[in-house]
């Protein structure tokens, strides 16, 4: 049975690889020119560090609960909101971008190429913790084959992803524009709870680079598969909210305060 202290080596793993990922950020703002590379060199340390955190998250939900895994997450999102600075460590930020006339194909290719780098190396960073077994709940997590997460349909999976992923996209909109008080906090709360909604059948990823890094080869999907829930249902809910947040419905419903303050 999982104990407090098994626990605690969990925590202690992802306080280091945030502070891993503190420590290359400085490097990087000291180190690299303002300029594209320098940005793609943060999208890759903000990929590892959210890749590293959630593969560590799985130890979590798999040996102390859903429950537990949800504070762990809500904490973390919020601390990524105020660390990663104009990083997302997700493919669908640019490609809503590339809808809104805001970055080239070419820039955007870039940077889902860095996270996708950055995302997929830090596994052995991960394997090498989980080889040491300093807890009970990793023996045998360092070289175990993984399985996928999809327990339905796979039309319904990908339509799991897409929508949730519109969810919070909207919702981060909304709180951005109304400037909200306390926007963190709302905004990391609807993503978690969005997350813990879809676990159970899609696994609740809704970010492509976290999915392709922690799920992607293991048993139960082919990559057709994996790329069709948690690529294209992801994105394509992710650019819908571009347009649906403009329209005038949505406006009413969600702004309402500000068009009658404008």
């Amino acid at each position: 049975m999982a104990t407090i202290e098994q626990l605690g080596y969990s925590a202690f793993f992802i306080a280091l690889t945030c502070i891993f990922a503190i420590v290359a950020r400085r490097l990087n703002e000291r180190m690299s020119k303002d300029g594209l590379v320098k940005d793609l060199i943060f999208e890759a340390i903000a990929a590892a560090e959210l890749c590293g955190c959630c593969f560590e998250l799985i130890i979590v939900a798999d040996n102390f609960g859903v429950a537990t895994y949800a504070v762990f997450l809500f904490t973390l999102t919020i601390w990524w909101g105020r660390n990663w600075g104009s990083a997302t460590a997700c493919p669908y930020t640019y490609m809503e971008q590339i809808v809104e006339g805001e970055v080239s194909f070419k820039e955007a290719a870039l940077k889902i190429w860095a996270q996708l780098m950055g995302g997929c190396c830090i596994f052995r960073y991960v394997q090498l913790y989980w080889w040491l077994e300093l807890a009970e709940t990793h023996e045998g997590r360092a070289f175990e084959d993984c399985k996928a997460d999809l327990q339905v349909n796979l039309y319904l999976g990908a339509f799991i992803e897409g929508f949730a992923t519109l969810c919070c996209r909207l919702a981060s909109k909304v709180i951005s524009e109304k400037d909200a008080r306390f926007g963190a906090f709302i905004d990391s709360f609807i993503g978690t709870s969005l997350v813990v909604a879809a676990f159970n059948y899609s696994g609740g990823y809704f970010n492509p680079v976290l999915a392709t890094a922690l799920k992607w080869g293991c048993a139960g999907n082919s990559a057709l598969e994996h790329i069709i829930v948690y690529w294209i249902g992801s994105c394509v809910g992710a650019v819908l909210s571009v347009p649906l947040f403009k329209t005038a419905t949505f406006r009413n419903m969600f702004l309402t305060e500000k068009s009658k303050s404008e």
